[in-house]
């Protein structure tokens, strides 16, 4: 019995100062501070895009003529070049 009680006393000691040093090392040391940290976030740079216009050109029957459809062609060329600096314009402030 005292053979036991020697082998328990060998393993003890080393243990309880163990254990002893480990509690001292988690309650010695200073709180975890709270940090900011700025993640950035992707978002769209489009806010709105422009709306295309109705081209004239667009409307003519099948059955019109060739003078009909060059003229409706340039008066089309007008609003489609508002169109297009409106749409650089947007996608100038994406860069």
């Amino acid at each position: 019995m005292m053979a036991r009680l020697h082998h328990l006393r060998i393993f003890a000691a080393p243990a309880v100062f163990f254990y002893s040093c480990m509690l001292a090392s988690c309650a010695g040391g200073p709180a975890p501070a709270t940090q900011t940290v700025q993640v950035p976030v992707a978002v769209p740079c489009v806010r709105s895009a422009p709306v295309p216009p109705a081209y004239e050109f667009d409307q003519l029957p099948a059955t019109a003529s060739d003078g009909d459809k060059i003229l409706a062609l340039v008066r089309d060329w007008v609003r489609y070049r508002k169109y297009t600096g409106e749409l650089e314009a947007v996608i100038a402030g994406c860069r």
